[in-house]
């Protein structure tokens, strides 16, 4: 299976065009936002648990990445509700679930063999954040390879003021313009490496997970 699988181009799922997809655990429904292989797949998706869903014990063994977006996401380590951050890195596993229902962020099979660090953030916590000049930043993880962060941009404020490698986003609230598209919240959005001074916080601001410099590799692969 591939969606959204040429990573030398620009690729969106605007929040509107969410098709939610069965899985093959009874209660959990996905949105396919890019995907190379099948059920074990390296793959990017929105995961809607329903409430008291679950899956069973599973291994990861490329990582995997969460954003909790809605409700309250669950392991054996803990509850985690909208705003965590997790990491977990290549050979880690788990048994996730959610009782009062979850809205999730997954990237999967995207980290390097030697990635070792597991990370637990709280985005909500004020001490998280970081105020610059036009904008606040929450680190969330830096590597070799990536950088990974929660942003909020004021508005009019273009997102890219430089040229990138690479990058990712997930709108979380405000908006996100371009030309006279507008992208609003849970919209999705990939760029390959260039220049982006289009891309622009809309009036009210925008708030974005974002991702740099990690599909190097991958863009080389599909070249």
């Amino acid at each position: 299976m591939l969606i959204n699988a040429d990573f030398s181009r620009r690729a969106t799922v605007s929040g509107d065009e969410y098709q939610w997809i069965a899985s093959p655990q009874k209660g959990v429904e996905r949105v396919m936002l890019d995907r190379i292989g099948e059920e074990k797949a390296r793959a990017t998706s929105i995961v809607r648990y329903a409430p008291n869903s679950h899956f069973p014990q599973h291994q990861h063994p490329g990582g995997e990445e969460i954003l909790v977006l809605s409700g309250t996401f669950s392991d054996e380590m803990g509850d985690y509700p909208a705003g965590w951050y997790l990491r977990n890195p290549p050979g880690s596993a788990h048994q996730p679930f959610s009782d009062p229902g979850a809205i999730i962020f997954v990237k999967l099979r995207q980290m390097p063999e030697e990635e070792n660090r597991t990370v637990r953030a709280d985005t909500n916590d004020p001490n998280c954040w970081q105020q610059l000049t036009d904008r606040e930043i929450c680190p969330l993880f830096t590597g070799g390879y990536e950088q990974v962060s929660l942003q909020r941009v004021n508005a009019g404020v273009t997102l890219f003021p430089e040229p990138i490698q690479s990058a990712e986003l997930l709108i979380l609230s405000g908006t996100l313009c371009t030309g006279e598209k507008r992208f609003a919240k849970g919209s999705w959005i990939r760029l390959p490496a260039g220049e982006y001074p289009e891309f622009l916080a809309g009036s009210d601001g925008v708030t974005y997970f974002e991702k740099q410099n990690h599909l190097g590799d991958v863009m080389n692969r599909s070249a």
